[in-house]
């Protein structure tokens, strides 16, 4: 097995880019107030369901919109391509969640009424469960996006000789 390590970084570097760039998007509309809290928008505060799959956040109109167009835009190749399989499919996953990681952690850097000063559970409230200085998500994506590249990206080595 050989691991296309210029792929890789080619890829975080393009997901990075890309998380910068929706980064200062959602600077320019949130402003101080994250999480969409001072957005024309619905919201639900409390379900049980949130505690599962939302980290305790709140859902909002906002996010019940740009979430899946994000996924979207990486799968966009398929579609173009017309061909899938399971290597690209969780390359896919570890890019939505590179990128997720990547745009919250810059909001907060990049966001004038923020940095990394105010980068803690008291001032990032939204964010309900930490661990090691960084919400618990950024950790738990981060194993399985890691998972996830290794295995779109390995290759496998012929066995027979090349003339």
């Amino acid at each position: 097995m050989r691991f296309n390590v210029k792929g890789l970084l080619l890829t975080m570097f393009w997901v990075s880019l890309m998380a910068f760039f929706f980064a200062e998007v959602e600077i320019q509309i949130e402003g101080d107030a994250g999480w969409a809290t001072s957005l024309p928008t619905w919201r639900i505060e409390q379900h049980w369901l949130l505690d599962i799959f939302w980290g305790g956040r709140a859902m909002t109109g906002y996010h019940a919109w740009v979430f899946p167009f994000i996924a979207m835009i990486f799968h966009l190749p398929f579609f173009f391509l017309q061909t899938w399989s399971w290597k690209l499919q969780a390359r896919a996953f570890a890019c939505i969640m590179l990128f997720w990681i990547v745009e919250d952690f810059l909001w907060f850097v990049l966001n004038p009424a923020f940095g990394l000063a105010r980068f803690n559970p008291v001032d990032v409230f939204w964010h309900k469960q930490w661990w090691l200085g960084a919400p618990k998500d950024y950790w738990t994506f981060s194993t399985v996006a890691v998972i996830l590249f290794w295995f779109s990206f390995r290759e496998k080595i012929s066995t027979m000789n090349q003339a």
